[in-house]
């Protein structure tokens, strides 16, 4: 089961950091449909991604991908944005800086209440969540639009309350939420890589203070799989079709949204 679990991460990690989707979201229901339960699954997937976020956005970053210089912008060119005071001088900087400010209030307030709710209730928000998620990245796959800073905010929170209640559903409403948007992929990918190491190193710890013990033989599986994964799939998105994989995704969770749901209901 172990060799099986870093598979499962290799696999799920490398079209995560492909795509900006596809590790939490795909692994969580795999995971649960083998018979672990949210708060072994959870607490898991956020160690072995905040590890593997940031070497993807390190590798995004070397390829040519997506451009990191957190240099202060003193022309704080997104204006609306002012008041943070700080503002990073690259773009793909600037959104990884709001999806990390945002994302942390919506990963605490994900997990405080993944800890005080029935466990049958959190595994059919998961189902329910894993099914829209893949119906909406099939629906906007033709549809881009303006890129917009309340709409991306928005998406910004419910993506880190998403990731903090489940380990899923972060990258699919991030990097799509950017790609329809107006951003460009490649750069959407690795915004969301950076971000998301952050974030789940947030989740993980608050489980940690919370919760006390975690699943390491789950968690050190998927770290490992993971983390072989990483600089394979960065170099792939070079390469990589990226309308078509998006559709791949979509599909795929939307099914394992169907499975997760019947098997909550077959129990």
């Amino acid at each position: 089961m172990f060799f099986l679990y870093v598979l499962f991460a290799f696999i799920c990690e490398f079209v995560d950091s492909a795509l900006g989707m596809g590790y939490g979201t795909t692994l969580t229901p795999l995971l649960l449909l083998i018979g672990f339960n949210p708060l072994q699954v959870v607490p898991a997937i956020l160690f072995s991604e905040f590890v593997t976020g940031i070497l993807a956005a390190i590798f995004h970053h070397k390829f040519g991908n997506a451009s990191f210089d957190f240099g202060k912008d003193e022309k704080v060119a997104a204006g609306k944005l002012r008041f943070l005071g700080y503002l990073p001088r690259s773009e793909d900087a600037k959104v990884s800086y709001i999806l990390v400010i945002l994302g942390i209030l919506g990963v605490v307030s994900a997990v405080i209440f993944s800890l005080n709710v029935p466990k049958i209730v959190l595994n059919l928000y998961i189902g329910l969540m894993i099914f829209f998620i893949g119906v909406y990245i099939i629906f906007k796959i033709n549809r881009p639009s303006e890129f917009n800073w309340k709409n991306f905010s928005i998406i910004a929170i419910l993506s880190g309350f998403n990731k903090g209640v489940s380990g899923g559903g972060y990258g699919p409403l991030v990097t799509g939420g950017q790609v329809v948007t107006g951003r460009g992929a490649k750069n959407a990918v690795g915004s969301t890589s950076l971000a998301e190491g952050i974030i789940c190193l947030v989740g993980f710890l608050l489980y940690l203070l919370l919760k006390g013990n975690i699943e390491w033989t789950l968690a050190w599986p998927l770290l490992i799989g993971a983390v072989l994964s990483t600089p394979l799939s960065a170099f792939t998105v070079k390469k990589i079709r990226e309308r078509k994989m998006k559709l791949i995704i979509g599909v795929v969770t939307v099914m394992l949204g169907i499975l997760t749901i019947i098997k909550l209901f077959l129990k």
